[in-house]
């Protein structure tokens, strides 16, 4: 999967950190899906970098299926209750 600002294309490296504005935890928050480890917040905005413009946190993963097609196999995968 790629990951990359849906703005500038710029793409975050492993020693890249975001700063929680909750609790002041640094962390890089793709290794998270957004979600700050330390206070649990989960952060539906991201801000980029390189450029500072924020995006939703979903937008910057590339190369996803579409979410219906995520809900139609957690369906699939999940058992029928007897």
């Amino acid at each position: 999967m790629k990951i990359y600002c849906p703005k500038c294309e710029w793409k975050p490296q492993p020693d890249d950190h975001w700063w929680c504005s909750k609790c002041s935890h640094q962390w890089h928050t793709f290794d998270t899906q957004g979600q700050c480890p330390n206070c649990k917040f989960i952060w539906k905005d991201t801000q980029c970098l390189s450029c500072h413009q924020w995006s939703r946190h979903h937008d910057w993963y590339h190369d996803l299926p579409p979410v219906e097609e995520l809900l139609e196999e957690a369906e699939v995968a999940r058992p029928n209750p007897a």
